[in-house]
């Protein structure tokens, strides 16, 4: 028997669910393609990518056979370009497999898939009984049910997977999953929530306790850093030099100039030209301050190993962190 919670749920979603064009297919690899460009990014925004993506790569083979570059490339802009590393090796392992993994357990077995996105994708794809447990979800059981036990506590996690798994329709998974999301981004806002025309606000343990914008209930945990950067330029006759960014820290494999950190700029032959101080640039566990240098020269400086030369316009064709990018304007101002 459906939970009176759940349905009201259900009736609520009828009426004033999202329409979204990933919705409109039960293929798992545009469901799985949207779920992982929503994680950390707005529909609003991912909505065109996850277009870009489809029309780029229609199918997870094509994906699969795509190279790394081509893959960020389209990424970027999005940040937390892990996520698409991951999404490029998933693809593979697809391909390896020879179709999309079509239980629970074997779609977390896909690299950067967590609990969350393998239930999305097990119930709207294939209709398995799986909750989906994401911020929205988590807003809306804490205040409907009065828990203010820590979402980010293990205690909490386990709680509140138990409870969304428990008020799961067997039979309408897909429908309930999408429904308590979209009611947590739309109706159960985490400010200003819309109580006075919920259809649940009965039964809100929150509301009728006057602890709805004090719940859900969140340990406070990160620790921001701050690094300073200094990204000189170089100009030589046409030709510029970038390289690509190593494993072990931010923005792996994208591409990037000469960077100078935690050490003064070295003498180089040439004109150098300061072209903004203390652009910051806001990552989630740090914030970034960078000094933009251009260099113009009539001859080639040596660089270390990993550094190519590169005709200026063609720099568009490699992905770059959005400070680049910014750093790219400057230039071409």
């Amino acid at each position: 028997m459906t939970h009176p919670f759940a349905s009201a749920l259900l009736r609520w979603y009828a009426s004033h669910g999202r329409d979204l064009p990933w919705r409109h297919s039960a293929d798992p690899y545009p469901i799985w393609l949207s779920e992982v460009i929503l994680q950390q990014t707005r529909i609003e925004q991912g909505r065109d990518y996850w277009h870009r993506f489809m029309e780029r790569f229609p199918t997870v083979d094509r994906l699969a056979d795509a190279t790394e570059d081509e893959v960020l490339r389209l990424w970027q802009g999005l940040g937390y370009y892990s996520r698409a590393r991951n999404l490029h090796t998933a693809a593979k392992q697809i391909k390896q497999l020879g179709h999309f993994p079509t239980t629970l357990e074997d779609i977390k077995r896909l690299k950067g898939v967590g609990d969350y996105t393998a239930a999305a994708i097990a119930s709207f794809a294939f209709g398995i009984p799986a909750a989906v447990v994401d911020g929205n979800v988590y807003r809306v059981l804490s205040r409907h049910f009065g828990i203010a036990t820590p979402i980010n506590s293990t205690e909490g996690k386990k709680e509140f997977a138990t409870l969304a798994q428990e008020l799961l329709p067997a039979t309408d998974a897909a429908n309930y999953n999408q429904a308590i999301m979209d009611f947590g981004a739309i109706q159960c806002t985490p400010k200003s929530p819309r109580c006075p025309d919920c259809p649940i606000a009965d039964t809100c343990q929150a509301l009728h306790s006057h602890t709805v914008d004090t719940l859900p209930v969140k340990l406070k945990k990160l620790t921001i850093s701050t690094r300073h950067l200094q990204y000189i330029y170089i100009k030589v006759n046409g030709e510029t030099a970038i390289r690509r960014r190593p494993a072990g820290d931010i923005w792996q494999g994208l591409w990037e100039p000469l960077l100078i950190e935690n050490a003064p700029i070295p003498k180089m032959e040439g004109k150098l030209t300061l072209l903004r101080q203390k652009v910051k640039h806001v990552l989630t566990h740090r914030v970034l301050y960078a000094d933009f240098y251009l260099l113009e020269a009539d001859t080639k400086p040596t660089l270390p190993h990993d550094f190519i030369w590169i005709p200026e316009p063609d720099i568009d064709q490699y992905a770059l962190p959005r400070l680049i990018e910014i750093l790219i304007q400057e230039i071409r101002k």
